[in-house]
């Protein structure tokens, strides 16, 4: 059995079937990425593993626990933390309240401590803002502090949903490389990205979903090779 792993899951709005039949899978220590375009579920996938959607049929797993049936604050405290679309940052907060916010489940006010530090380290540009409000910062520092909330948190398994939306160019280069940094220090990571181009430069493996299933799966440098990845998701 995988670290993460999901099994015919089904999901529905109502008469939306969101998810069909979705199965993939995590392994410890791996940046695995879910690649498709608007619509195909894959921030429903997001949802469905940080407890905010229930499946109608299906199994979904993480290091022994069931997330199907967990309360969504208790598989925070377990270790798996979700970087929502959009940031979400508490834009009137300052930057440092902000990151201190992610540990709301962590009692060790030292550990809260340390990952803060980690995150001034692994992003120096918000140490650099710590007493700026949240709103104050551009889209890309607002997305690092986002995942610097998140790595307070003390993440095992950290969700990040469309990190490079609406980003420059330069600056979707400095947050992968920022996603990957974490990776090396231990964090598995699940990605989910239109960004194909810059998710597969960092990604183990990857997963393509479109209308809620999985078609294509695989090593990530062998997916960027795939002439129907290459059509629809990188261009020419």
């Amino acid at each position: 059995m995988s670290w993460l792993e999901v099994e015919d899951a089904d999901v529905f709005y109502g008469r939306v079937h969101a998810l069909r039949g979705l199965s993939f899978a995590v392994e410890q220590g791996e940046i695995v990425c879910l690649l498709g375009n608007n619509g195909a579920g894959k921030s429903t996938t997001m949802n469905l593993l940080s407890g905010l959607v229930r499946p109608k049929s299906g199994r979904v797993r993480w290091d022994g626990v069931d997330l199907a049936a967990a309360k969504p604050w208790d598989i925070v405290s377990k270790g798996l933390v979700h970087v929502p679309e959009g940031r979400r940052i508490f834009s009137t907060m300052t930057v440092h309240d902000n990151l201190l916010l992610g540990g709301y489940t962590v009692k060790d006010q030292r550990a809260i401590a340390e990952r803060v530090d980690l995150a001034y380290s692994l992003m120096p540009r918000l140490a650099e803002r710590r007493k700026q409000q949240g709103g104050t910062l551009s889209g890309g520092e607002q997305q690092m502090l986002a995942i610097g909330r998140a790595l307070v948190a003390g993440p095992r398994l950290l969700l990040l949903d469309e990190p490079s939306m609406g980003l420059a160019p330069l600056v979707v280069k400095q947050v992968m490389e920022i996603i990957a940094e974490v990776n090396r220090q231990g964090t598995t990571v699940l990605l989910v990205e239109q960004n194909a181009r810059a998710a597969l430069r960092i990604a183990h493996r990857a997963y393509v979903v479109e209308t809620g299933s999985v078609t294509l799966q695989g090593d990530a440098a062998e997916l960027a090779r795939d002439s129907r990845v290459v059509d629809a998701y990188l261009g020419a």
